[in-house]
């Protein structure tokens, strides 16, 4: 139980600077343990651009057409792994000035930007904050507390936050770390599709609607004529022009007010997506995504790596390899994270 004495050391100090100083008695003890964030991460090297890389200067900010966009949520909980994340990104990037990072933040942590910026001080950046009422009102409970984070929801208003000029946005969650040029996945062709994503057509595809979808004929048919696989939307290239002209975050919306008043599902904010893309994505090699590496919905499961090549791993499930490697038991593979981790030990 070493994780608990640690933490309450850590409590503990983080109450006793609220008490003994007059500047942060108006702190919460929650606060004052946020706070210890901002100074907690090392500074990431500067990298530049190889020299074959083109990209055209100039003052037109984030609608230069030479960037590559990147979309990842920040938050206190997943903070270290969204960085770890950018990092990883940066790292294996032959053009790391060529990548702009858009990051979806709530609006309660306006603090997170002080700490991204001081980690990556060269980096292309914008701070998208993302109002939680928003979605709140269609969020319904589901299997894992953690999936029904309003933060969790806000890739479905990409089109709507970021500017209007950027039209492709490669979407990553928190929990992965790239080991390949961002730039391969950026290229995807997505023909007619919308999204383009890694497909699983082996998975139980029907496992993820429960029997008030499947028995009922208001529901059961919205596949008809498709070929529906599963995909995880943790990595995701998206057509931001085409996600507008069609409305689809309005779709989605209606699907998750059908699953509030119907409960046709139990999970959190994928099941919308299969319903409206399944059987009209962009099939991206599984290479992008070797997920599953948190160990599903079993604590303490260590999984094997998918067989074949490797460009994007992602621990998708409840572990997460920080907590684990913090707790002093780490799994075979958190290993490969590790490298990408900016967190200062000594916090």
């Amino acid at each position: 139980m070493l994780w608990i004495t640690e933490f309450s050391g850590f409590f503990s100090a983080a109450l006793a600077v609220i008490l003994l100083s007059p500047s942060l008695q108006s702190f919460s003890p929650a606060a004052a343990i946020r706070s210890s964030h901002l100074d907690a991460y090392r500074e990431s090297p500067i990298l530049r651009n190889a020299g074959e890389c083109r990209f055209s200067g100039g003052d037109s900010g984030v609608c230069n057409p030479s960037y590559v966009h990147v979309a990842i949520t920040l938050d206190f909980v997943y903070l270290r792994g969204s960085i770890a994340a950018v990092n990883s990104v940066l790292q294996h990037s032959a053009c790391p000035e060529s990548i702009f990072f858009h990051f979806l933040v709530s609006e309660s942590e306006t603090s997170l930007e002080s700490v991204i910026r001081s980690t990556f001080p060269k980096l292309n950046l914008k701070i998208y904050y993302f109002a939680p009422e928003r979605v709140q009102s269609l969020i319904s409970s589901s299997v894992r507390q953690a999936l029904e984070q309003p933060l969790n929801y806000a890739r479905n208003y990409l089109a709507e936050l970021l500017e209007p000029c950027v039209d492709r946005i490669i979407y990553l969650d928190s929990d992965i770390v790239v080991i390949d040029d961002i730039l391969n996945l950026w290229k995807t062709a997505l023909g007619p599709s919308t999204i383009g994503a890694p497909e699983y057509c082996h998975a139980n595809f029907t496992s993820y609607f429960n029997g008030a979808f499947w028995f009922d004929e208001r529901f059961n048919e919205t596949f008809k004529g498709r070929e529906p696989c599963y995909f995880n939307t943790g990595v995701m290239v998206m057509d931001l022009k085409k996600w507008r002209r069609f409305g689809y975050t309005e779709t989605i919306e209606k699907w998750m007010e059908i699953q509030k008043a119907e409960r046709i599902y139990e999970l959190g904010s994928l099941p919308a997506y299969l319903l409206v893309f399944a059987g009209h994505v962009a099939p991206i090699s599984h290479r992008w995504n070797q997920h599953g590496l948190g160990g599903d919905k079993v604590k303490g499961s260590c999984r094997d790596m998918h067989e074949g090549p490797v460009s994007l791993l992602h621990w998708s499930g409840s572990g997460k390899p920080w907590s684990r490697i913090d707790a002093k038991h780490p799994c075979p593979l958190d290993s490969l994270w590790e490298p990408y981790d900016l967190y200062k030990r000594s916090h």
